[in-house]
């Protein structure tokens, strides 16, 4: 399986910013230049990048479609984003908008039939299922939903067996307890996932911080892994990660 490394942008109000743990309260801000930081990850010599609409994630309808146009048209980058998709008209828009695949988080956990009759329709290479997890004292993965206030009835590997069953090929899945932290991702949980799905292309999201990192996410047999903050901060580079 092909390694993605997917440099991201999280937008809040127009700017580049980055949450702990998902906490719209517990923000940093990087600067209200998106579109020239994605420029710079394709001059870095990325090919893709993931691009989060933070408004539309708390109040539903995608707001970053001229971003996204402008991304797609200007820098020659592949974008894979998502934020505040509830209907299958908004992966209609957002992939007319530009996006090469479209990431399909909260309603992946509250109506999976629908979502599967939207691989079906776009295909599976159009959408990156994302399902945010954390590990209960018992040792499941919940799904936390709701702005992670309630937990989803199916654990992460019933829901994930389930997509991959119906033809899923992307899972973006985020370690909830490490989103933003800067603490290392939780290689234990992706090695789990390469092994319970095989062909799928799962990506390490949540705590990547280092370059050697990006490659042991890859040898446990990840398809890609989300750099977010450790990039923003420069505690490694973008061609330090392409080099992995």
């Amino acid at each position: 399986m092909s390694f993605t490394v997917y440099p991201a942008l999280d937008i809040r109000e127009g700017r580049v910013v980055r949450l702990l743990q998902g906490d719209y309260a517990q923000q940093t801000t990087y600067g209200d230049d998106p579109l020239p930081r994605a420029q710079a990850f394709a001059d870095a010599g990325a090919t893709w990048m993931h691009l989060v609409d933070l408004d539309a994630a708390r109040a539903g309808g995608y707001t970053l479609a001229p971003l996204l146009s402008a991304i797609a048209g200007q820098t020659g980058l592949k974008v894979q984003t998502g934020g505040g998709v509830r209907s299958r008209d908004d992966v209609a828009r957002i992939l007319d908008a530009g996006a090469t695949r479209v990431v399909v988080g909260s309603v992946s956990v509250r109506a999976p039939e629908t979502v599967i009759g939207w691989l079906a329709e776009f295909g599976p290479e159009r959408l990156t299922i994302a399902l945010d997890a954390r590990q209960a004292d018992d040792g499941r993965w919940l799904l936390p939903v709701h702005g992670w206030t309630e937990t989803a009835e199916d654990t992460l590997d019933v829901l994930a067996t389930r997509y991959a069953q119906a033809g899923m090929t992307h899972l973006l899945c985020t370690d909830i307890a490490r989103d933003g932290m800067l603490s290392g991702p939780n290689i234990d949980l992706y090695q789990h996932l390469a092994t319970l799905l095989p062909g799928v292309a799962v990506q390490a999201s949540g705590g990547v911080r280092s370059a050697a990192e990006v490659a042991e996410a890859r040898a446990v047999g990840c398809g890609g892994a989300i750099l977010g903050k450790a990039l923003l901060e420069g505690r490694m580079t973008l061609a330090e990660a392409l080099a992995c």
